[in-house]
């Protein structure tokens, strides 16, 4: 009897061990039990056949991963851009500005040289568009009073104008730049060259696609607008809407060039009729204009006027005195005056906060204006676009720099 109670205790004692996979937790010891525990140090009773054993996985803390800080990425240098022959500009690049173009379609497109006016204040300003002109020409007209040749390629505003009629600047101007022509008419003398010209094919009439009149209730003559995709129409009409060629190549750099004067401030004074001034914005890189002590700005978008390029250009102005612009009865009041813009003659760019004396050439009727040094070596323009004040060599100091 004894041998079968060991037998089943033995029995017992092996099947709850067999079902731990975890030690059970210890019972509390009781009042007479812990000094029994504590003077023999012997193991715990075994537990009873009735007892129900229950494995508990343990609860696993995780180890947290030490997490390495990041090195701060360095803002990378830009990597400095110089475009100094026609290869450079490859096919995304505007020869005009060497700025990138979203669209290499719009490269493939002939410019336009649209006429504006620029007096009187009250009537032609602000000017819509010409922010968005990658180059400007503003030029005397009538003695001091100045007037704008834009030059469209890579962009297209909605709406360019006040237009006015051409100048015999514009006999050259849109030969440099390949361009179509908008105006709003020009006198007999002017009209009779520009359609001897070897670009009437691209003379844009203002009966054609494009032009409109605002109908505001101003003098007639300043209401003519353009929407320049309907002039890109007209030349496609014309079958003349094509890829430009250009002749010559102005150079660009994203660093300015060395040999540079202090420049912060420049102002052209039109023989004390039109005044402008372009003030350098060291954040942007640009110069804002101001024109008669009011900032310039574009119509269409209410943003002042700025350019990466200010580019003086020092001119013969000569009368013709062969046409006639304003004439009253039987008197001219006004004689044509012609921009002698061939050959070579002095100017200054402006760009960067800095002014470079230089030599502007155009060899070629076909040729843009480019700018070289004394030892004759082409000086960049900076990345963008370009304003070129044109000044008669008679006037007495019509030009300050302002470190």
């Amino acid at each position: 009897m004894k041998t079968t109670r060991l037998f089943l205790f033995l029995l017992l004692l092996f099947a709850a061990g067999c079902g731990q996979d975890a030690p059970a937790a210890e019972p509390a010891p009781t009042a007479e039990s812990a000094p029994i525990a504590a003077a023999t140090a012997e193991p715990s009773p075994a537990p009873t056949a009735t007892a129900t054993v229950t494995a508990v996985p343990p609860t696993l803390t995780p180890i947290p991963t030490a997490t390495a800080t990041p090195e701060p990425t360095p803002t990378p240098t830009p990597e400095a851009i110089a475009l100094l022959s026609a290869e450079d500009f490859g096919t995304d690049r505007n020869p005009l500005t060497g700025e990138l173009v979203e669209d290499p379609a719009v490269l493939q497109r002939r410019p336009l040289a649209v006429k504006i006016a620029n007096s009187p204040p009250e009537y032609t300003r602000p000017q819509a568009g010409v922010s968005q002109a990658d180059i400007v020409y503003e030029h005397p007209s009538e003695g001091p009073i100045t007037r704008f040749t834009a030059i469209f390629y890579s962009q297209t505003p909605p709406d360019v104008g006040p237009i006015r009629s051409a100048r015999l600047i514009d006999v050259e101007l849109p030969a440099m730049y390949d361009a179509g022509l908008a105006y709003s008419g020009a006198s007999i003398g002017v009209s009779n060259k520009l359609f001897a010209s070897d670009f009437r094919a691209r003379i844009i009439r203002s009966y054609e696609p494009g032009y409109y009149r605002t109908g505001e209730e101003i003098p007639y003559e300043h209401t003519l607008y353009g929407d320049p995709a309907g002039f890109w129409q007209a030349l496609e009409e014309k079958e003349q809407n094509v890829p430009p060629t250009f002749t010559a190549t102005m150079a660009f750099t994203s660093e300015p060039p060395e040999g540079g004067a202090p420049a912060e401030a420049v102002t052209i004074d039109y023989d004390n009729w039109t005044l402008v001034e372009w003030r350098y914005d060291a954040e942007n890189g640009r110069y804002w204009r101001w024109a008669d002590g009011e900032p310039s700005r574009d119509k269409n978008t209410d943003t002042q006027v700025s350019a990466a390029n200010v580019i003086i250009v020092y001119a013969i102005h000569q009368i013709d005195m062969s046409i006639c612009e304003f004439q009253q009865g039987d008197r001219c009041l006004a004689f044509s005056t012609e921009i002698q813009i061939w050959g070579q003659g002095r100017g200054t760019i402006v760009r960067d906060g800095q002014a470079y004396d230089v030599t502007w050439k155009r060899e070629r009727r076909s040729d843009m204006l480019t700018f070289y040094n004394a030892a004759g070596d082409a000086v960049p323009l900076q990345i963008g676009n370009s304003w070129f004040q044109i000044v008669p060599l008679h006037y007495r100091q019509p030009v300050t720099l302002t470190p």
